[in-house]
């Protein structure tokens, strides 16, 4: 088994310590270096190119998103963020993504065993998927930084009374690397087009911002899924980062509605949880896209929607930060076509 060399980055020496003794807990992650800022980093890099980073956000002297900013136009490796980030601070979380962050999760819960274990398979997951993601992929149509946005936007509103239910579905699944391939899609889709239903695997305290920054991209409306939406054509609905989403009809309308259950696939929300849903009342009117990721989350609910007549895509290994959960899907024939996400544009389109 190949050992994943990791470094270190955090201005706390607890949280450092914290990190070592998960890491060293396992057979294929050595810790081979630690840092208490970005210019520490940068010297031990020299010294030994790690296979991953990890790294805090909020540090003194050059702060987590300058140091991956540099870091990735000048010696790209694979970077986990591990950061404590309230509400208000969310933002960065989406500048992290947006230069090239594989994941990004919460410091470790030491306040009890339960935490503590579900932290720790959290971050050990995180750091085995970047050790196995390609960096610098393109992504179709995806302008950056300040070029996202887009002039219409400021008249986006979740309220119109004018809304047409969906009779037709796009879903959407995604796990690492999902965030930019599902922002690249969206910023090149149609305004008139089915309802869409996403799931990305990433914590709860993100959830929000990601939805308000693909609002802010797409010519479709997005927002953070709520209990009881009805879907309708023109409209985007992100799950939020701890609940499962499901489909079910009401009144001849499609509606999506929250769970608090169990982990499926170790995932909250699940893909599977969402696409085995759809294959139960709406599968023959669905388009099922499953994008970049670690794990198989989603293959079997994609296979159910083919066999109930969904056209069902899986992204191509080439383009996939992750080729994870789109090789299983295609292992069980789960997939009517393969495509790169251009493609896949191309065809949501029509």
């Amino acid at each position: 088994m190949k050992t994943t060399k990791v470094l270190i980055i955090d201005d706390s020496s607890l949280v450092r310590q914290a990190l070592q003794s998960i890491f060293d807990s396992t057979n294929d992650i050595e810790v081979i270096a630690n840092a208490a800022d970005p210019y520490f980093a940068v010297q031990k890099i020299k010294q030994q190119k790690p296979d991953v980073i990890t790294l805090d956000i909020q540090m003194p002297r050059m702060d987590g998103i300058t140091f991956l900013k540099k870091l990735m136009k000048q010696h790209p490796i694979p970077v986990v963020i591990i950061s404590s980030l309230t509400k208000k601070d969310n933002h960065l979380a989406m500048k992290a993504y947006e230069y090239g962050a594989i994941k990004v999760i919460e410091k470790p819960q030491l306040g009890t065993r339960e935490a503590y274990a579900a932290s720790r398979e959290q971050l050990l997951e995180a750091v085995r998927a970047a050790s196995k993601a390609r960096l610098s992929l393109p992504t179709p149509g995806l302008l950056k930084e300040s070029r996202l946005k887009l002039p219409h936007q400021a008249q986006h509103t979740v309220s119109d009374v004018h809304k047409i239910p969906s009779r037709k579905l796009i879903l959407m699944g995604a796990s690492v690397g999902g965030t930019e391939a599902i922002a690249g899609i969206l910023h090149q889709l149609k305004n008139n087009l089915p309802g869409i239903v996403l799931v990305q695997h990433m914590p709860v305290q993100f959830t929000s911002s990601f939805a308000d920054r693909l609002n802010n991209i797409s010519k479709i409306q997005v927002k953070e899924a709520s209990d009881g939406d009805i879907i309708a054509d023109g409209h985007a609905y992100l799950a939020p980062g701890d609940r499962h989403i499901l489909l079910e009809r009401d009144m001849g309308n499609m509606v999506i509605r929250t769970s608090d259950g169990p982990a499926v696939n170790r995932h909250k929300p699940s893909v599977d949880v969402l696409f085995s849903s759809a294959a139960e009342i709406v599968a023959d009117r669905t388009k099922a896209v499953l994008l970049t990721g670690m794990g198989k989350d989603g293959a079997q609910g994609l296979l159910k929607l083919k066999q109930q007549g969904a056209l069902t895509l899986a992204q191509n290994e080439e383009s996939c930060v992750v080729f994870g959960m789109p090789k299983e899907a295609i292992k069980i024939d789960a997939a009517v076509r393969i495509m790169d996400p251009q493609q896949i544009i191309n065809e949501l389109n029509t």
